[in-house]
Order: C-alpha cells, then structure tokens, then sequence
C-alpha cells in the first residue's frame, strides 16, 4: 500500500510555519545582540573605562616584566640565577606553607560542605526552612572573597598561617556546597526509593542511597577546588595570611624587582604542577580515560 505525498498546500503550510520560526530566531538573536552591547556600552561608561588607558596599560605590562626580569648572560649562568633565587631556602619553605593552606583550607572546606550539602539539596534537605537556612549560609560563605576573610581573621587573631586557613576553608565551603547539592539533585531517585520501601531512615537513605552515587563528583570537585585554592593562597598572604604572598609583598613594597619576578615564577610552576597533578588523579575518580596529547 502507498503511502499518500503529501499536498502542495500542506507543504506551504509547513514552509510558512518554518519560515516564520527563522525570523523569530533571527529577530531574537539580533535583539540579544543589541543589549548586550547597551548593557556592554553602559557598563563601561559607568565603571568610567578609557580604551586608551587599557591600551596603554596593556603595554606597561610587558614593561614590568621586562624590568623584573633578571640579567642572565650564558657565560655566568649559573651565578646569574644564584643571585637571582638568593632566597630560595626561605621562598621554597614559604611556598610549601602556601601549599598546606591551601590544603588545610580545602579538607576543612570540603568537610563543611559535605554535611551541609544534603541538608542544602531540594530533594533530600527535610523540609523547606532548612534547605533555605543552608542554601543562605552557602552563599554567604561564597560571596565574601577569601582576601577579605582574611583581612577579617588577620584583624581578629593575627598574621599568620591560620587565618589563611580559616579564610580559605571558609569560602570552599561555600563554593564546594552549592556544586554539591547540585550534584545530589541530579541522583538517581531510583536506589532511595527502594531504602524507603524498606523503612530506612533519613540517615540511611542518605548513607546507602546517595553517598554511592556522589563520591566521585565530590572527590573531583573537591581536587579541583584544592588547585584553585592555591592560587588564593598565594594572594591571601599578601595581607598577612601567611605563606609565599607575604614575601611577595615585602619585594614589591622594597621594589626588589628581580625577588617579585623569581618569587612569581616559583607560584606559577607550582600551580602547573599541582594542575596536572590535580588533573590526571580527577581523571582516575570519576574513571574517564584520560586524552593524549599529541
């Protein structure tokens, strides 16, 4: 049996109806187009942004570099780079500070966060109020920047490493718990209603039920939060907070400019290195094959 070709005027219909969805598409992304530019415009003019200020800025940078830069000459090379990392005792201890806080923070973070995240999701927390309570403190945690939490702790207590540790912590709170309630929203329901069909309890559920199905997106996350976390160190301790920013800091105020560039270097190939590190151990958790380079 045939099928029946469909008419001409069917076929108008379809060819009306499909030309009217493009110009609704075009229409809509020229009209995306145009406020985002106004909202672009507005926002520079606001914030009072000079394109030739940024231009002559962007140039300055490559001066900076050029005169932090050290004087390396091959006959003497390895005199020229002793002279260079004539610290390097010192900064190598105080980058391995910024690493353990970074770490502390991260571990203390991440703990904070796994308790409250299941309380924080919609489908798990027991009833409304407390999932607003903790979705509230979450973002509080998150929207104060780590610089400024350590400002606050430093005031408090004193310079030093702890209140990096707290500032950091603090804030990958915060960040690690709305990733982790996200990730509990996106469970599958199936495993929980089976444990409530035997009469678990809320603990049970989430022991048996959740944790399983979560662990390798949180440890993840949780890693890949501890390489962010070292950038944030190094920038806390700036303010006090302990670890290589503060040496940072002293160069930069007694003009140094050679100390500001190797002490910028070793944070740099310290956080390449924690990034692959970070990168492939990702890889191992959440069991993808890792992409080869070529």
């Amino acid at each position: 049996m045939t099928e029946a070709l469909p008419s001409n005027s069917t076929v108008a219909i379809v060819e009306r109806a499909r030309g009217e969805i493009r110009r609704q598409k075009r229409f809509q992304t020229i009209l995306f187009v145009v406020v985002a530019a106004a909202a672009y415009l507005a926002a520079g003019y606001i914030g009072e942004v000079s394109l030739g200020t940024l231009a002559e800025g962007f140039f300055g940078v490559f001066t900076y570099i050029y005169d932090t830069a050290p004087t390396l000459h091959w006959a003497t090379l390895g005199e020229d780079l002793a002279s260079w990392y004539w610290g390097i005792e010192r900064w190598l201890l105080e980058l391995w500070k910024t690493v353990l806080i970074a770490f502390l923070g991260t571990v203390f973070g991440a703990a904070g966060a796994f308790f409250l995240c299941f309380l924080a999701s919609a489908n798990l927390a027991p009833n409304r109020i407390v999932a607003f309570l903790c979705r509230r403190f979450l973002e509080l945690s998150r929207t104060v920047p780590e610089i400024v939490f350590a400002l606050i702790f430093v005031f408090a207590f004193q310079p030093g490493p702890p209140a990096g540790v707290i500032a950091i912590a603090i804030h990958s709170m915060g960040a690690l718990g709305k990733l982790f309630s996200e990730v509990n929203e996106n469970i599958d329901k199936g495993p929980l209603e089976g444990l409530r069909a035997t009469g678990s309890n809320w603990y049970e559920e989430i022991r048996f039920g959740v944790v399983p199905q979560v662990l390798p997106n949180f440890a993840s996350y949780t890693l890949l939060r501890f390489e962010i976390n070292i950038r944030a160190a190094a920038i806390i301790g700036i303010v006090g907070a302990g670890g290589i920013g503060q040496e940072l800091m002293i160069a930069i105020k007694q003009f140094h400019r050679e100390d500001q560039s190797a002490i910028v270097l070793m944070i740099i190939l310290c956080v390449i290195l924690i990034d692959e590190v970070g990168r492939r151990i990702r890889h191992r958790f959440i069991g993808d094959d890792m992409p080869s380079r070529g």
